[in-house]
Formats: structure tokens, sequence, C-alpha cells
């Protein structure tokens, strides 16, 4: 756990359990991480280890069963709903490994709905959208929709998308796993460099070994548990 640098998100002593009829399983087993400002960590962990589980509690998409997650200075599960979705879109950007950009709409419209759920002006929106969309690489393809961007485009948009509310982290689940090994590369490149220039932390579930080891931190989830991984 890191100790140095403001803290932007913590959990302390998280657990989650899953009851399916008289079967009860634990998920998450007394997890507990801090990520610093800036800070750049890896969670890795076979399939099925409770990865995804754990970027959707620190989120405040779901809620631990035990424990407690602290966001930007505010405890999540103390926030009723719509504080709790005010939060999120200002503190926490999420990529996935699918893009889940809105088919119907271009490349700056899918960027500018953050700001639009937050009450940014359309036009101030569509401004900040396309800042960002310049810095990605994507200045060029602002109009497109989705099916007219490349499979490294639409992920390229989407880390904007994330990033466009300026949030303390984003929540990277696999966000290169649905790319090709070129393509991957430019990717977690740009997340890097968006990292060194804007201070924003990033939190990101991976199996690339390559991306783990460019991150400042790795743990790794085995069972529930979460333990940090040496480094080499």
């Amino acid at each position: 756990m890191s100790e140095q640098g403001e803290i932007v998100l913590a959990a302390r002593n998280l657990g989650h359990r899953y009851q399916q009829g008289n079967l009860s399983v634990d998920v998450l087993i007394d997890v507990s991480l801090a990520i610093a400002r800036a800070e750049r960590v890896a969670i890795i962990g076979s399939s099925g280890s409770g990865k995804s589980t754990l970027l959707h509690l620190l989120g405040g998409l779901d809620t631990p069963t035990t424990g407690s997650v602290e966001l930007a200075g505010q405890e999540i599960s103390a926030l009723k709903q719509t504080a709790r979705g005010r939060l999120r879109n200002q503190a926490v950007g999420f990529v996935y490994q699918f893009h889940h950009l809105l088919p119907e709409f271009s490349a700056v419209e899918n960027v500018s709905m953050p700001l639009l759920i937050r009450g940014e002006s359309r036009s101030v929106a569509a401004e900040k959208a396309s800042e960002l969309l310049q810095r990605v690489g994507l200045g060029d393809r602002l109009a497109h929709k989705p099916a007219e961007l490349s499979g490294g485009e639409r992920q390229r948009a989407a880390i904007a998308r994330a990033l466009v509310n300026q949030p303390a982290v984003v929540l990277a689940d696999e966000p290169t796993g649905n790319l090709d090994e070129d393509t991957a590369g430019r990717v977690y490149e740009l997340m890097l460099e968006l990292n060194r220039e804007l201070g924003t932390s990033f939190l990101v579930v991976t199996h690339d070994t390559r991306l783990a080891a460019r991150m400042d931190r790795v743990l790794q989830l085995t069972h529930g548990v979460l333990q940090e991984v040496a480094p080499e």
C-alpha cells in the first residue's frame, strides 16, 4: 500500500460474497489498497479471480459485503445514489476491454457525454472533447462514428471519454485485451503519456505482462486475496 502523496482511492478490509441459493462464494477477502495521485498500479490474476468485481466496487458500481471504499476523500457507501453517481462522474473514469461507445453518436459526441451529464453546455463539452481527441491522435476523426473507426481508434476514443472530466483516477479493465499486439502497445503508451501529462492515477486490470511491467506497482489477486508483487 502506497503511503506517499495524496491518496485518491482507498479500500479498507473489502470483502464481497455472492450468494446463490445455499451456496456462498467469497470473491474478495479483506482487500485493502491505496492509490496515490498520479500513481500507476496494475492488478493481475487469473480469470475468475475477482479482478473485475474489485474494479466495480472501487468505482462505486457495486456495494461491498464488508469494508469500505473512499474515493476522492468520500466514502462511497455513505452516499445516496444520486450523490454517488455525481462523485463517480467527477472523480473516476472507466475504460473497458470493449470500448462501449454509443454507435449512433460521433467520436466527439461520445467523449462529450460525461461532461453533458455533469451539466456542461453542449458547446463547452464539444470543445473540451475535441481538445482531448486531438491529444489522443483523433483530431481528424471527430465526426466519425464508432463503426468508422479502427479498433485502436475506438479504444483511444474510450480513453479520451474516461479522461474528459479530469478524474482523480481511471479504472481500466483489460483495456488492451481486444487489440492486436502492435495496437495494444500504442494504446498503453498513450495511457502512460496521459498519466504523466495530466497527473491522473491509473488502476489497470491486465493480463498483459508488458503493460504491468510499466506500472509503478503490481498487485496480484489470488482466490480473492490481494498481495503486492515484489519487483524483480
